[in-house]
Formats: structure tokens, sequence, C-alpha cells
């Protein structure tokens, strides 16, 4: 049954991911050098999918004045989700964008086109199809449990350690989806799309399609790094490769003397000068500038960021805007990171450089450091632990 109509979730914060995500949802973090979203339109436009339904709500303007009324010719609708209530309340606020059956999938998580064509494939509008995926750390997401092609089992977040199948965030659903998410009760006050399908799935009326493509989720601030990896593994860019792993936009300027390490990506209008070193596993955004005899490693570097002479940065995601002055050092992982209340022990972590956050020359930042929006690490300073917005370190 021929499916054009995509819904993306894309209304969420992402609060484990701050302080990047202050002036920005989730969706709109870079995955390599471009937004997580772009990589989910692509997906199903590739797909087959004709228009587009967007669901926004936190920071929705990041997403509507970056993608506009048409992203590669496909129109564009956008609806809100003024408060963050689940994602079947967010999936139900796109009820009146939407006529017929339609393919749902989350805007903050990477997905291969092929992993939406399998589940449109599979889809024939009489009960919903969705895509499972094995994962060695089920627990963490939505945990399926299978009998041949059907759903038997849908669990958030299981507290057993005996689920090998995930969620993987795809779903191709009939039009009388939105009367059961009406119908479903709320857990906590939030409305959960996966508990609209518990009653079919006691049917037996859920179908599973088992996929194994490229798949990444980005739930805390090191997994951006995770993310660019594979993503340079996997020759997910869209700049001209120079050589192997080598990935330079046409607008791009790199001085003879610099050396690009594959896998690498350096964006449009950026510029990188004599001796500096970039690379590898290293994504430069938009109008980036790296300075002569810099080092940037295992990092991603947000658009317009200025990473400055000398100066060497490792396991480092900055945001927008950010400066990091001449001979200021992030050595790079592992390192225990907090994240609200919780300590990640030996999560390969730099730091996390939030927009517009400066590290002054010859700063040094412990590996781990958050680093707020708009904070300031003095010249000659150490930073540790965190940095609040607006927040200064003088010594």
């Amino acid at each position: 049954m021929t499916v054009t109509t995509g819904v993306v979730l894309a209304a969420g914060e992402g609060t484990r991911l701050r302080p990047l995500t202050r002036n920005r949802p989730k969706p709109m973090l870079p995955a390599a050098n471009r937004p997580i979203l772009e990589y989910v339109l692509d997906a199903l436009l590739d797909a087959g999918v004709e228009e587009l339904v967007v669901v926004v709500g936190y920071r929705r303007d990041r997403v509507q004045e970056h993608f506009g009324s048409t992203y590669r010719d496909a129109p564009v609708t956008y609806v809100r989700q003024e408060k963050q209530l689940g994602s079947g309340h967010a999936l139900l606020q796109a009820r009146e964008a939407v006529d017929g059956d339609f393919v749902a999938v989350n805007g903050d998580r990477v997905v291969d086109p092929d992993t939406v064509a399998a589940t449109l494939d599979a889809f024939d509008g009489s009960e919903p199809v969705m895509a499972v995926r094995d994962h060695p750390n089920a627990a963490q997401y939505g945990a399926v449990r299978l009998d041949g092609d059907r759903v038997t089992d849908l669990v958030e977040k299981p507290t057993a350690d005996e689920y090998r199948l995930i969620n993987a965030g795809v779903y191709a659903l009939t039009s009388d989806c939105f009367d059961r998410l009406v119908a479903t009760p709320r857990r906590d006050g939030s409305l959960i799309l996966t508990d609209a399908l518990l009653p079919l799935v006691e049917e037996g009326s859920v179908r599973a399609v088992h996929t194994d493509g490229l798949w990444v989720d980005a739930t805390y601030p090191w997994d951006l790094l995770e993310a660019a990896r594979r993503l340079l593994d996997e020759g997910w860019v869209t700049e001209t490769q120079r050589s192997p792993g080598v990935h330079v936009h046409r607008s791009a300027t790199v001085h003879e003397d610099a050396t690009l390490q594959g896998p690498v990506v350096v964006g449009p209008d950026a510029e990188i000068a004599a001796s500096a070193v970039v690379g590898p596993d290293a994504a430069l955004g938009r109008n980036v500038t790296v300075g002569a005899n810099a080092t940037v490693e295992r990092s991603v570097v947000d658009a317009d960021t200025r990473v400055c002479a000398a100066s060497v940065i490792r396991d480092c995601v900055t945001g927008s805007g950010v400066v990091v002055g001449p001979g200021a050092t992030v050595p790079g992982g592992p390192a225990d990171v907090r994240v609200g209340d919780r300590v990640f022990p030996d999560e390969r972590l730099g730091a996390v450089l939030a927009d517009r956050a400066e590290l002054g020359g010859g700063a040094t930042c412990e590996p781990g450091t958050l680093v707020g929006v708009n904070a300031r690490v003095g010249p000659g300073a150490f930073a540790r632990d965190r940095v609040p917005e607006d927040g200064e370190v003088v010594r």
C-alpha cells in the first residue's frame, strides 16, 4: 500500500543533553556536521514519502527557520505541541494535518532510509507495522518481544535485562490511530504512543519488521561523538570526498600545509590554517575556523566556532559561536561526567562547550567538563565539572 505522508516527532528538548539544548531542541543538534533531523527527513523522502508533517515544540523556531516550508521540494507542515506530554500526545497534534494512513518516526534519532522503506513495504493498511532491531542495551529503550513477525510484548525501559530487541521508532499506522490515542489512558500525565498499540499487541495485530540498518541515538553529550564517528565511518556526508574518508565542502578553505586525517568532514565556509591537524573522527560545521598549529581530534565542532592557533581539543562537543583561545587545551577523556543528579563513570568526553562559550588563551578543561551557554573560562584558568550559564572561571 502506498503511504505518502510522514509525521516526524520533533518537539522534545533533550534535557540530558544540556547545556547543548539550552537554545535548540535535541533534533537540531549536530550528528557529524548536519542536524539530526535532516537525516530523519532524508530517510523519509528517500523511502518514497512525498509530504512531511513535523511536530515541533521546544525552541520550535530553530526547526522552522532551518527547514522552511519545503525540504528537498517536499512540502513541510508544522504542528505545535505546546507542552511536552509524551510521544502519543505529540502525534495527536498532527491529526488535522494527516489524511489517511501514514508513517511516523522519531525526529531525534538518525535512521536508515532502508528501515523506513522496509516498514512501508510490510504495511498493507490493515494493521500497524513497526520497525525493531537488535540492541545490546535494550533496557534503555522500548523493548520488544516477537513471535514470528508479531509483536507479543512492548515495554518502555524494562527493569529486567532479558530483552534483545528494541523499538526503532518507525511506525506505519492506520488512520484510526488518532482515535486510539484519544481513548488511551495517560500515564503520569503523559500520553505514550506505544500505550495506544498495547491492545493491538494483545490481539496479535501489530506486525514487526526486523531491520539492521544504521540507527543512531544521542541521549547524552558523549553520544554525539559516537554518532559522528559512525556517520563518518559510513560516509553519510554530503561534502565532496577529496581522498578516502576526507570530505570537504567546496566553499571551505584548507591550507596546503594543514593535515586532514580521515574520517573527517569539513563544512561550508570553514577555514583551516597552516600546520593545523584535524581528525580523525572530526566534524567541522559551517564557518568554523581552525587556527595555525591547532589540533581537533574526535570532536564535533558546530557552526561559527573559532579554534585559535596552537589550541588542542579532543573528545569535545561544541555549540555554535564558541571561541577556543590560543593555546587552550581540552585534553580528552575518559572521565566521570555529571548529568543532572547522576554521575556516569569513564565516559569518553573531553568537554562540552555550549553556545558562545569561551576558553581564554592557555585555559584548560579537565575531562568531562560541561561549560554552559555564554560562560567564560579566563586566560590560563582551569575548569572542571560544570561551569554554569553566564558563569566565569578566573583561575
